[in-house]
Parts: C-alpha cells; structure tokens; sequence
C-alpha cells in the first residue's frame, strides 16, 4: 500500500497533473462564452492538429511534463511530416480532452464526498446533496472519509501514468523518424570510430617512433646519430601534433572538410621517418598515385603508416619492402619484413583490426600474418 502511493511524492506526478488541466482551462473559457455548446473547442482541435507544428509543441509540452526526468524519452519533438503524424496528432488532441475532463471531474469531486462524509460523521449532513443525500449524521461516516481521498491518490497517479503511455503511443517517432534517427546516430558512432583510429595511428606512429629513436641514440654512443635522431623526434613529433589538432578541429567543428588529412602523396614522409628510426625500407611506387580518390588515398596513408608503426614497434630495425601499386581500377599496399618472434598472430591488435576495418569500408580486403617467412600488410582497396 505505501509503494503504491510512492508515486505522490515524485514532482513528475504533479506536472503530469498541470498538463491534464491545461484542456479544462481552455474548455473553461469557452463556457464561459457559449455553455450551450460546449463540445465546439474539441472540434476546433481538429483543424488544429492538422497543422504540422502543432505536433512538435506537444510533443515539447509532454517531454517537459510528462517525463521530465527521461534524458532520452520516446516522445517525438519534431513537426508532422505525414498525414499518419498529423492524424495521431488530431487523436492525441481529443485524448487530452477526454482526459482533462475525467480529471478534472475526479480531483473536484472526490474532496468534495470526503468533505460531506466528515459533515455526516459530525451530524451536520447537507441538506439537498446530489452527491451524497444523506438525512441523518453518524460518526460511523467517519470511517469512510479515508476512501474518497485513497482513490484521489490513486486517481492522480494512474491517469498521470496512463496520459504518459498515450503520449508514447501517439507522440512516438514514426518509423521514418526512427530511420531518420537511427542513420544519424549510426554516422555519429562511425565518426567516432574514424577519430579513434586517426588518433590511434598518428599519435601511436610518432611515440613508437620516438621511443625507437631516443633507445637507439641512447647505445649509439655517437653524437652525429644523436643529432639525427632527435632531428626526427622533433619532426614526428610536430606532425603528431598537427594530426591532433586537425581531429581535436573535427571534434570542435562537425561539418570541418577533411581535405587536410595526409594522402599516400605524403607516403614519402612515412618512409623517411621509418629510415631514420633505423629500419632498412625499400619502397617500389608504381602507377598514378594523383588519381587514387580521396577517399582510398587517406586511408592507404593510414593504413601505411599503421603497418610500419607495427615493424618498428615488434621488429625493429630491420628490412622493410613497400609495394604501393595503382594498376586496372585498384590501389594495391603492401608491407613486408622479416618475421620475429615477437610479432604476435594474425588478427591480434588494435592496429590490425583497425587496417581490416580501414580497407572494409572502402570494399577492399586486407590480409596480415606470416607469408614465407615474412610478415606480411597487404591490402587491397578498389578505386571505381
């Protein structure tokens, strides 16, 4: 019994309540005006209804009262784009109605029969009562003063909770509107996940590089290498930051082009940086890189400089093969070296997953593990 009644303490109860009396409000004012019609206002509603932003200030009306404490409520906020939306929005209307009355009846007059019970119990009936004709008091009327106010309680609650369902039934997105919605948050999360990778790749290629560099003029004992190496440290480490910044800039400005991001023009860079970490690269560029797309382009940066990232990160220094060839419609990458004991099995790794990932997107396949005594990047990305 006290779980049910719960509900009377929560504020939504009550602005469930504000919302129910705003029809009776406006069907007041009417009376007001012409008593011997008063079905005319929930005729006017529904022209009303009909009209597309009508749809959207009910829908605002019942999130902000209905379910004030839902960060994400099934209630939709937008204008009627169908007449399905605007008919569910004539029906929503007149439901408002009906409700308002039946609460307005229930919350007048249940206070009032507790208000004439306590009068009976006192001794004091009155006289002429439609609503409870009683002739004689008793105090035994006492007993049933406590009923009329339970069933306000539950009266309050329960159309509160029934008004909320209607408005979710009525309200709801329509499935165009859940399409709609469901395409925006799909391109959301892919956006989210081309960040994490653009900042998996660019940050994790200059600390590898920089960790491999500082270790090697570290037992190099020769100030010339010394000098070499943190001459690429520091060039790493400002295209490390001029990548962060280009995706803090996406982060800040969703609509922010993306023509900045570093192509396979660029691939000369990657190259010079994986020789100055130490690694013996042998690079075989065949074909027109400039007419490579955008798209195809950016990825195989990326996905070239997560393959070499990998050989300095498990490999070290130590003979690098790269084969970027344009050739019948196809871009096709590949990075070899030597196989050690430290690379780990195919399909193991963030880096990994995100290369497969990085070539599925454009249709293109990518294979990584041992292949003749080497390990082997080899992705295939189709240009048409």
């Amino acid at each position: 019994m006290v779980r049910s009644l719960r509900p009377l303490l929560w504020g939504k109860t009550y602005t469930r309540q504000v919302h129910l009396q705003v029809p009776v409000l406006l069907e007041g004012v009417w009376l007001f005006i012409d008593m011997s019609r008063p079905w005319v206002p929930a005729a006017l509603l529904i022209p009303l209804g009909l009209i597309p932003a009508v749809r959207r200030g009910e829908g605002l009306q019942a999130r902000f009262m209905l379910v004030p404490d839902e960060a994400e409520p099934e209630i939709s906020t937008v204008p009627a784009a169908t007449w399905g939306d605007r008919l569910r929005t004539v029906v929503w209307l007149e439901t408002r109605v009906v409700f308002a009355v039946v609460a307005g009846v229930s919350i007048v007059w249940l206070p009032l029969l507790a208000v004439d019970l306590t009068r009976a119990a006192m001794g004091n009936p009155a006289d002429d009562n439609p609503l409870l004709p009683i002739e004689h008091g008793h105090w035994a009327y006492a007993l049933l003063v406590p009923f009329p106010l339970i069933c306000l309680a539950f009266v309050v609650v329960g159309q509160g909770a029934l008004i909320t369902a209607v408005a979710r039934r009525l309200l709801g997105p329509s499935p165009a509107e859940r399409m709609a919605a469901l395409e925006e948050r799909t391109d959301q999360l892919l956006e989210r996940t081309r960040i994490a990778r653009e900042l998996h790749d660019s940050i994790g290629h200059a600390l590898t590089v920089a960790v491999v560099q500082a270790g090697a003029a570290r037992t190099a004992g020769d100030p010339a290498f010394t000098d070499r190496a943190l001459a690429a440290i520091e060039e790493t480490g400002r295209t490390a930051l001029e990548d962060l910044e280009r995706v803090l800039g996406v982060l800040r400005e969703s609509e922010r082009p993306l023509s900045a991001r570093p192509t396979l023009a660029d691939a000369d860079r990657l190259l010079e940086s994986a020789r100055t970490s130490g690694a013996k690269v042998d690079a075989e560029v065949s074909g027109p890189l400039g007419t490579v797309p955008g798209p195809a382009s950016r990825e195989g940066y990326r996905i070239l400089q997560e393959a070499l990232t990998n050989v300095l990160r498990h490999a070290g220094a130590v003979p690098v093969r790269v084969r970027i060839a344009v050739a019948d419609g196809a871009l096709d990458l590949e990075v070899r070296n030597p196989l050690t004991a430290d690379i780990s099995g195919p399909g193991r790794g963030s880096g990994l997953r995100g290369i497969r990932e990085r070539a599925a997107l454009l249709g293109g396949r990518a294979h990584t593990g041992p292949d003749e005594g080497d390990w082997q990047v080899r992705v295939e990305l189709p240009l048409r």
